[in-house]
C-alpha cells in the first residue's frame, strides 16, 4: 500500500522552507533556503517572484527526493503577504524608480505607501471597519495606489496583481484564483457580500482595477483548502519534480496558516486539569500567538465582532463559518533581540556561551539564580521597580498608532550581566501585558467570546519565560505544540483538506493538530501583574500626555 504525504510549503521573509508531512501532522523532514531582499531606498524592501519560485523548487525536491511521487497526495503553500506585479505572460515588472524588473514584489514590510494610506483612511470609507477602522501602509491597496501614483511606466503593463499566496497558487497550477484569506485580510475584499467594492476603489483613485470584471486583482476568490483547477501543470511539475495533476490546495497567508495548524492541536491534559477540556475544544475560546518578529494574535467567533485596532472580523478567512479577528505587536522578538543585542554585557555573554547554548537560555538561567539568592518564590518580582512601554515600532493593537513609542521607567546605572537579565525579563512581561491589553479590549470593550487558552508557535514559543509569562499576565492556559513547525503542518493542512482525506477543513486541523504541553497560570502572581498592567496602561496616558505638552 502506498503511503501517503503532504508538502507544505512556507515562505517568509528571509527564507523558503518545505516540509514533508505525514497524515497526523508530523512533519519529517523539512529544507530551507534563502531568498533575496533589495533594499533600493528608505523603507523600501522589495523580492523577486522568480528567485523564490526558484527556492520553493529547490525545498521541495528535497524534502520529497526519497518518496515516491506517487505517495505525495497534494502540496500547498502559505507566504507573507507582499505584492507580486506581473505584465503580460507573467513577465517580473519593476515596482520601484531605481529596481530591476526582477524585483517585482513589494515586501510586506515596505513603508512606502504612508501618504497613500493616510489618503485611503481620510475616506472614512464603511470598508476600512474591517481592519480596525484604518487600512495600514503594509496592505496592497496603499502600495497599488503608490504605483499608480509613482510608477506609471509600471502601472500602464500589469496584468495581474497577486498576493504572493496567492501567485505560488498560479504559478503551479496556470489557474487565475485568489484564497479568500488574502483578499479579505490584505485587499479590503467586502466578505460579507463577498465582491470587491467598485465604490471603494474608485473613491481612492484605483477605477482602474474595476475593469473586465476586477481581472487585475482577482475575479474568482476561494476558500483555503479548496481544490485549485486540475493540479500541477507539466511545467510545474517538472520544476518540482512531481507529478502532473498533484492537487494544489487554496493558500493561506503565513501566520494565518499558523493559526490554521495550532487550532487544532489538543494538550496532553492530567486527572486535575479535566475541567479545562471542554474549554480547550472550543475553537472560539483560542488565542492563537504566531510569535516571531512580529507577533500576530488570531482568534475565532461564530458571530462578526468589531473592534478599533484589531483587524476583522474576516469572514471564512481560515475556517468557513467563523469570523477571524486579528491582532498584532510590530516588534517581538526582534525588539528582545534589539534590547539585548545593543547591552553593554552582550557580547561578553556571547564569547563564553557554548555551542548549542542561546543567550535567552543564558538570560532565563540567570534570571532564576536572582531569584533564588533574593528569596522570590518567582521570577517575575524582580521587575518591581522596572517597568516598559514596548512599542518601540509604533503599536498595530489595539490602538493602531504607528507614532507610539517605547518607554522605560526605573533605569539606574548597572550595566552588569543581571542589569540585561532584568531588562530582558521586564520586555518579556510588557509584551505579555500587551497581549493582554488586546485581549481586555475585545472581550471588555467589544464583548467578544471570553477566551480560555493561548497557542504559541513560532521562534518566542521556545522559550519558557516568555510562555510563562503570558500565561501568568493574562491568566489563561498556554498550549504549545508538540510539533515546532506549525506553520508548515498548516500549510500542508491545506493540501490534506483539498485531497479530501478528512473532509472540510476544521476536521482536517484536529485530525493533523497534534497535541501539545500545557502550561497553567500561576495564581500566585496574579495581584502583582494586575498590580504592574496599571502601571502599564498609566504609562500611556503619560506618553500622551507629553505629547500634549509638546504640541502646544
Amino acid at each position: 500500500m502506498t503511503e501517503t504525504f503532504f508538502v507544505g510549503v512556507d515562505i517568509g521573509t528571509g527564507s523558503a522552507r518545505a516540509a514533508l508531512v505525514d497524515l497526523k501532522g508530523k512533519v519529517l523532514k523539512q529544507c530551507v533556503k534563502p531568498i533575496q531582499t533589495w533594499n533600493p531606498e528608505r523603507d523600501y524592501y522589495e523580492q523577486s517572484s522568480e528567485d523564490i519560485w526558484s527556492a520553493v523548487c529547490h525545498c521541495v525536491k528535497e524534502v520529497t527526493k526519497e518518496t515516491t511521487k506517487e505517495s505525495i497526495k497534494a502540496i500547498s503553500f502559505d507566504a507573507t503577504c507582499s505584492l507580486v506585479i506581473l505584465g503580460e505572460n507573467g513577465e517580473s515588472l519593476t515596482v520601484s524608480r531605481t529596481g530591476k524588473s526582477e524585483q517585482n514584489i513589494i515586501l510586506w514590510m515596505d513603508h512606502r505607501a504612508h501618504a497613500e494610506a493616510t489618503l485611503i483612511n481620510a475616506t472614512k470609507h464603511e470598508l476600512l471597519q474591517y481592519v480596525g477602522g484604518q487600512v495600514s501602509l503594509e496592505m496592497e491597496i496603499p502600495k497599488l495606489l503608490w504605483l499608480k501614483k509613482n510608477l506609471q511606466s509600471t502601472w500602464s503593463k500589469v496584468w495581474r496583481a497577486f498576493d504572493l499566496p496567492d501567485f505560488l497558487t498560479w504559478r503551479s497550477t496556470g489557474v487565475d484564483t485568489r484564497s479568500l484569506c488574502s483578499v479579505v485580510c490584505k485587499w479590503n475584499y467586502d466578505a460579507m457580500n463577498m465582491r470587491w467594492s467598485a465604490d471603494f476603489l474608485k473613491q481612492i483613485g484605483l477605477d482602474d482595477l474595476c475593469a473586465n470584471d476586477f481581472e487585475i486583482i482577482g475575479q474568482r476568490i476561494c476558500e483555503p483548502g479548496s481544490a485549485v483547477g486540475a493540479g500541477l501543470t507539466a511545467q510545474a511539475a517538472k520544476e518540482l519534480s512531481l507529478l502532473p495533476g498533484t492537487i494544489v490546495g487554496t493558500s493561506l497567508i503565513d501566520a494565518h496558516a499558523g493559526a490554521l495548524g495550532m487550532f487544532g492541536c489538543r494538550a496532553a491534559l492530567e486527572a486535575s486539569d479535566k475541567p479545562l477540556e471542554a474549554a480547550l475544544e472550543n475553537l472560539q475560546g483560542k488565542l492563537a500567538l504566531i510569535c516571531g518578529t512580529s507577533t500576530c494574535h488570531m482568534s475565532l467567533t461564530r458571530e462578526p465582532c468589531l473592534a478599533h485596532g484589531v483587524w476583522g472580523p474576516y469572514r471564512g478567512a481560515i475556517l468557513p463559518n467563523y469570523y477571524l479577528n486579528e491582532g498584532g505587536q510590530s516588534a517581538a522578538g526582534i525588539l528582545l533581540d534589539f534590547i539585548v543585542k545593543t547591552h553593554t554585557k552582550y557580547a561578553d555573554i556571547q564569547a563564553k556561551l557554548g555551542k548549542n547554548e542561546h543567550i535567552y537560555q543564558y538570560l532565563n538561567n540567570l534570571l532564576e539564580k536572582m531569584r533564588l539568592e533574593r528569596g522570590y518564590d518567582d521570577i517575575c518580582f524582580l521587575t518591581n521597580e522596572l517597568h516598559v512601554w514596548p512599542d518601540f515600532h509604533g503599536n498595530r493593537s489595539p490602538i493602531a498608532d504607528p507614532n507610539l513609542r517605547g518607554m522605560i521607567s526605573g533605569l539606574n546605572m548597572n550595566a552588569d550581566e543581571e542589569s540585561l537579565a532584568l531588562l530582558y525579563l521586564a520586555f518579556v512581561q510588557a509584551l505579555a501585558y500587551g497581549t493582554r491589553h488586546i485581549i481586555d479590549n475585545l472581550v471588555e470593550k467589544y464583548k467578544r467570546v471570553p477566551y480560555s487558552s493561548m497557542l504559541f508557535c513560532g521562534g518566542l514559543a521556545k522559550n519558557s519565560v516568555y510562555v510563562q509569562a503570558h500565561a501568568d499576565i493574562c491568566q489563561l492556559a498556554a498550549v504549545i505544540p508538540d510539533e515546532q513547525e506549525m506553520v508548515l503542518v498548516g500549510a500542508a493542512m491545506l493540501g490534506a483538506c483539498a485531497a479530501n482525506v478528512y473532509g472540510n477543513l476544521e476536521a482536517t486541523s484536529k485530525e493533523m493538530g497534534g497535541t501539545g504541553v500545557l502550561l497553567k497560570p500561576k495564581k500566585s502572581t496574579a495581584d502583582y501583574h494586575n498590580r504592574k498592567y496599571r502601571v502599564f496602561l498609566q504609562m500611556l496616558e503619560d506618553q500622551r500626555k507629553y505629547k500634549q505638552i509638546m504640541e502646544k
